[in-house]
């Protein structure tokens, strides 16, 4: 596995290696590779680029912290919802590939919820994928989601959520309240994450479920 990282082009972000001139043949051994050995890494692959990022504990707590939250809401008001965290979404037609922190199927829950393998050149992208925004990316993550056709994006910054929704034009917006999830406004889940950082990740869900139960109404089973 090391020999195949020793490139002759390489450069470092914050946190992250970025290799040059990586063919879609050894993108995809690496992450066969990296499945097979159990390691938690994330491979960001954009047309013969190649990021390669090991999540810190900052990161996977708050990536958590958001999920919970969402599978929470979902659970409170029986919405059904298809969670894939960080599954490798990829396309070798558009030489582009990533895994997002967490993301969901919601409107197209009842297509996707039982399907095992997922194939993009068919098949709908997540329709929310949740992105821990805290560090640079060396490669233009937005731009990847937007090829894959990701209709939205929450970005977290270790401060604030912000949400993005896929255009006509194939470029986000920034939005206010979900697209997945239309009620809901992304300042009032901002709220919770930071009570989280408060006091635990066990509060903040009650808490959040508490406002839910109080502010939405329950779908009928």
């Amino acid at each position: 596995m090391t020999s195949t990282l020793e490139m002759p082009k390489q450069q470092h972000a914050a946190g992250a290696v970025v290799l040059k001139g990586i063919s879609w043949d050894l993108y995809e051994k690496l992450l066969a590779q990296l499945e097979h050995a159990g390691q938690h890494i994330y491979l960001t692959y954009d047309r013969g680029a190649l990021e390669i990022m090991a999540p810190s504990s900052f990161h996977e707590r708050y990536k958590k912290v958001i999920g919970r939250l969402v599978e929470a809401m979902a659970l409170e008001l029986r919405i059904p919802i298809y969670g894939l965290g960080s599954t490798t979404f990829k396309r070798k037609d558009l030489e582009r590939g990533l895994e997002p922190d967490e993301c969901y199927y919601v409107q197209h829950e009842p297509q996707m919820g039982r399907k095992a393998n997922i194939d993009l050149r068919v098949d709908p992208a997540p329709d929310l994928a949740v992105e821990m925004d805290y560090t640079h990316h060396a490669l233009d993550r937005s731009d990847i989601y937007a090829a894959l056709g990701v209709p939205e994006i929450w970005q977290y910054d270790g401060e604030h959520l912000r949400g993005f929704s896929r255009n006509s034009e194939g470029a986000y917006d920034a939005i206010d309240t979900s697209i997945a999830f239309p009620f809901l406004k992304l300042a009032d889940v901002e709220r919770f994450i930071a009570l989280a950082k408060s006091s635990t990740q066990d509060n903040a869900v009650r808490e959040f479920c508490d406002w839910v139960r109080q502010t939405f109404p329950r779908r009928q089973p």
